[in-house]
């Protein structure tokens, strides 16, 4: 059967494609074959560069010849290395084995192959690799999308900074509040984690099969591989080094990546909560697509699918998330193998996020403001302006105001503007207090 969008066994590469493909220049096979491709060119010419004998005489005008190995690597030069680890089982040593072919057809560099991988362990280039795809994948993807999100959120809670709504806390009515301060809610948070996830700082392996540089050393015991190294992965790769490794990565960067994503996928989580309960409340309505249908039995709905599409893709995203947190920084003794199958999942999460951002933002798009049901909550729930009341009273000094509000308010015969008013009058205050309580409402009650 050919694979397709029909035959795909993940909805990533299926049912959502269209919303994930820019991630597969990052993640996919061919986008890790290509970044080992690019960090091992990148290694050669900073060995030229560190003064090795052996490489002293390179024409470094041919650096440029040597990037366009991985500049304009396409499917071809993919297809001819999962040919080469068809034989040698092993996909790095088909990375190496490639570039010297490369090497070969670019000519008069065959006494310089040697120096390709030289020294290195698969794991540094794998743990340089998937660190600078996921760094680019971020910068390039995933953070524009999520400014997109919270960008629409902040223009939102602008749009209605004026808009009283009747707060809910356990589910019963509460004081009054503003609905675009409820939504500036999500928008700080969201700031506020988008600014922890830019502070960290993703690091690197790259130290040889122990991670003590021990075939560097024996070779050229003169140079400072620890310096080089931390120049190579700083300034080639644009990621920290890690000065203390076994033969592979720590990955407490990772972790803490994913840990950061997790908490943002978690308070979108809350948001698309909120907001289908709010449709659910009659708050908003939805913009109606000519054509769509919303129940396969029951004509007349409009479903929230987007904000319910939104919150499932982030489960699944927080699900592998916490397993790559909590599993990626765990192996027996120097290394084992269990971090090499969990690595190439990483794209997946994020997928699944990017899913959840961009049915975020379609839902978003398509609420249609319902002030009139906010009006007639507030009007409906005249008891929420007992707080207000109390508070002046005990201003005032006087006498048991919480349980004289208590008496009033506590029970299942509605409130109503003329009850609260009626009970204004029996208060033993001056008449600007009274006043000063008259002209409180649900719809002005609502702070700062």
């Amino acid at each position: 059967m050919k694979f397709d969008a029909l035959t795909a066994i993940s909805p990533v590469d299926g049912r959502y494609r269209n919303k994930t493909n820019t991630l597969a220049q990052y993640f996919s096979e061919f986008a890790l074959i290509r970044y080992r491709v690019r960090v091992e060119i990148e290694y050669f010419i900073a060995l030229c560069e560190v003064g090795l004998p052996q490489l002293a005489d390179f024409d470094t005008a041919r650096f440029t010849t040597l990037r366009d190995i991985y500049l304009t690597f396409g499917e071809v030069e993919a297809q001819r290395i999962k040919e080469i680890e068809s034989i040698t089982n092993h996909d790095v040593k088909a990375v190496e084995y490639f570039i010297k072919e490369r090497f070969d057809a670019i000519g008069g560099l065959d006494k310089y192959k040697e120096f390709i991988h030289f020294g290195l362990t698969s794991q540094d280039i794998n743990n340089t690799s998937v660190p600078l795809s996921l760094k680019e994948a971020l910068h390039e993807v995933y953070v524009p999308q999520l400014i997109e999100l919270i960008e629409k959120l902040e223009q939102d809670a602008q749009a209605w900074s004026q808009i009283s709504m009747l707060a809910k806390t356990h589910g019963q009515p509460a004081s009054p509040t503003r609905l675009g301060k409820e939504v500036q809610v999500f928008a700080y948070r969201l700031r506020q984690q988008l600014k922890s996830l830019e502070r960290i700082t993703l690091t690197a392996k790259f130290g040889g099969a122990t991670g003590n540089y021990n075939a560097h050393h024996v070779a050229y015991p003169a140079i400072n591989w620890a310096a080089f190294g931390d120049k190579f992965v700083a300034e080639k790769l644009g990621l920290q080094r890690e000065a203390y490794t076994t033969q592979i990565s720590n990955y407490d960067s990772l972790s803490e990546l994913f840990d950061t994503l997790k908490r943002i996928n978690t308070i979108m989580i809350d948001m698309n909560r909120d907001f289908w309960q709010y449709i659910s409340m009659e708050y908003f309505k939805q913009k109606i697509k000519q054509g769509e249908v919303g129940s396969s039995a029951m004509p007349h709905k409009v479903n929230p699918i987007d904000f319910e599409n939104a919150e499932g893709n982030l489960g699944v995203a927080n699900a592998l998330f916490e397993h790559l947190s909590a599993k990626l920084p765990v192996s027996r003794l120097q290394r084992d193998l269990t971090d090499s199958t969990v690595l190439r999942n990483i794209g997946v999460p994020l997928a699944h996020t990017i899913i959840a951002i961009q049915s975020s933002l379609k839902g978003l798009h398509k609420l249609l403001l319902n002030e009139k049901a906010l009006h007639q909550d507030l009007e409906n729930c005249w008891s929420v302006v007992a707080e207000a009341i109390q508070t002046i009273l005990r201003r005032e000094g006087y006498p048991n105001p919480y349980e004289a509000l208590k008496a009033l308010t506590r029970t299942n015969e509605g409130i109503t503007t003329e009850s609260i008013h009626a009970f204004i009058e029996t208060l033993d205050v001056a008449e600007n207090i009274k006043e000063e309580l008259r002209v409180i409402t649900p719809h002005n009650y609502t702070g700062i």
